[in-house]
């Protein structure tokens, strides 16, 4: 693939494209929001009634998050009803919970609504403020300015 002399980059082999390809859109992110905010949000009708989402767009969402394996669905059963699934996220869907604190943040940063954040970042022993980081391999936080993205060999060379 090339433009104007410069190779495109194949978003197969991007991760962010990748990614974007499963969790890309509003809904699907605002589905994850209410899963990983720890109040147990699991229930189809939970969802909807919290989003304001119309039935068959969270049905889709839902569906392709449990098929990407983000999502889990669960039986569960009410006394004297039949038997339901409620959603639940896998490993993979807790780690999308570092993509959203980090969307959160920046909103914080640079989008705050006039009556302030509507959610906290806390740490769950110690009950204190939490951000979203840059962490090197020896665990020591870098600075935003001090990160840079790196192609690797399987980044086209623009030549």
């Amino acid at each position: 693939m090339e433009t104007a002399g410069h190779e495109l980059v194949d978003n197969s082999l991007c991760s962010i494209a990748r990614t974007l390809e499963v969790v890309g859109d509003k809904w699907t992110l605002l589905v994850l929001r209410e899963a990983a905010l720890g109040e147990e949000v699991t229930r189809f009708a939970d969802f909807r009634s919290r989003l304001g989402i119309a039935t068959d767009v969270l049905a889709g969402r839902l569906g392709a998050l449990v098929e990407a394996g983000i999502m889990e669905k669960r039986p569960y059963q009410e006394s004297g009803s039949r038997t339901r699934f409620g959603y639940h996220l896998t490993t993979a869907g807790e780690q999308l919970r570092l993509i959203l604190g980090a969307l959160q943040q920046w909103g914080d940063d640079n989008r705050p609504p006039d009556v302030g954040p509507t959610v906290a970042r806390r740490s769950a022993d110690q009950d204190r403020p939490v951000r979203v980081a840059f962490v090197d391999d020896t665990d020591a936080v870098v600075r935003l300015a001090d990160v840079r993205f790196t192609p690797t060999a399987a980044y086209p060379s623009g030549a």
